[in-house]
């Protein structure tokens, strides 16, 4: 049954993560762009999170804290740098 909804979640987090790339191409706004790529990391958590449980390993879910991790920085960066047009002071 877990096997099921595995494949479940995998078909919709690869549907969600198709339909922020979508965004990220289409999108005019910048701030559409960003929380787009946002949510993508979001998603990329829950994938690389599902596909640990699914073989067994714990070694995904290691790689899903430091993708959590990048995509703080980054969205933070990103949003420092709309707002005031550089990163670094």
């Amino acid at each position: 049954m877990i096997a099921y909804a595995v494949t479940f979640a995998f078909t919709c987090f690869g549907a969600a993560l198709l339909m922020n790339f979508w965004k990220v191409a289409t999108s005019k706004d910048l701030g559409d762009r960003i929380l787009a790529l946002d949510t993508m990391f979001i998603n990329a958590i829950a994938v690389m999170v599902l596909y640990g449980l699914a073989i067994g390993t714990e070694m995904y879910f290691e790689a899903a804290m430091i993708i959590a991790m990048l995509g703080f920085i980054s969205t933070v960066a990103y949003a420092r740098f709309v707002l005031r047009g550089n990163i670094i002071e």
